[in-house]
């Protein structure tokens, strides 16, 4: 496929990388040429609009930060609608509202365009490695013919629903990981608090029933003390944000994940935010004196 490429950070690079070994013409946009450097050496095609790239592509991937961004390239000046053709689309791997997701494929609608909002998980590790678990929201067919891309980068491919569903998916998934490592952060300061060796209790409950990927992970960072930014406080704090707005839109009841949306406020206001989201520990160890 010709396939173009919006967001060449941590997570969109050498996922943009795996499309081109796969065999995909690829073809990109970025503000900053400097960040698409990379990629142009490797012999992808460098655009200088969204539209212009949309003309020369038969799918777009975005991967960027929130839904203003995805609606500034998608419907801005010189953006991807101005340049798509009928039946080319739109793959948008961003973190975005479900409800804007489902407007961004009615508005594409209207021109012929397609869209799958496909939000993934697993981090920078994951995409490196081309194992990311892909959650995707889109009409059955069209999700079919962007599966090979989805191959290329990723591991787990689930097709949720229609429009808008990788994103519940993506917001049901944030949940999860981040209450659990709220949950983590106050284990970790209750052994602190009883005197005992953190490393070791991290070691006894990732044998037990406890064990999971973030205690495996963030539970070391916890141990170590190295806050040192693996995924910033700041981009789950956003994603927060999105799932508690919908939550309200919908009147569903969420409550530990709200509890903690607090941590996460608390925890930006402290100035953590470009940390790693370990960092809650020192939100608890902030409330009580208690940190290093």
């Amino acid at each position: 496929m010709r396939v173009g490429f919006i967001g060449l950070g941590v997570m969109g690079r050498p996922m943009a990388e795996h499309v081109l070994r796969a065999g995909h013409t690829l073809g990109v946009w970025a503000r900053r040429p400097e960040s698409a450097a990379p990629l142009v050496a490797q012999g992808a095609t460098a655009y200088d609009t969204p539209a212009a790239l949309a003309a020369a592509s038969d799918a777009v991937i975005t991967i960027i930060t929130n839904s203003r961004d995805v609606e500034g390239v998608a419907f801005g000046p010189d953006g991807l609608a101005a340049g798509f053709a009928p039946g080319a689309v739109h793959v948008d791997m961003s973190t975005i509202a479900p409800e804007a997701a489902r407007a961004f494929a009615r508005r594409y609608a209207e021109r012929g365009i397609d869209w799958v909002d496909a939000p993934v998980s697993g981090g920078e590790q994951a995409a490196q490695a081309g194992t990311l678990a892909i959650m995707a929201g889109a009409r059955e067919d069209v999700f079919e013919r962007v599966r090979p891309l989805f191959a290329a980068m990723g591991k787990t491919i689930v097709r949720v629903g229609e429009a808008g569903a990788g994103q519940v998916a993506k917001a049901c998934n944030q949940m999860v990981m981040i209450c659990a490592l709220q949950a983590c952060a106050e284990a970790m300061h209750l052994a602190r608090a009883h005197g005992v060796d953190l490393a070791a209790v991290r070691t006894a409950l990732m044998g037990g029933s406890a064990a999971s990927r973030v205690l495996e992970v963030m539970g070391d960072r916890m141990v170590r003390r190295d806050f040192s930014a693996g995924i910033q406080a700041r981009l789950h704090h956003k994603d927060f944000g999105i799932l508690l707005d919908e939550a309200v839109k919908i009147g569903a009841p969420l409550p530990i994940a709200a509890q903690t949306w607090q941590q996460l406020n608390a925890l930006m206001k402290q100035g953590w935010g470009y940390d790693d989201t370990s960092s809650l520990l020192k939100v608890l160890e902030a409330a009580t004196g208690a940190s290093e």
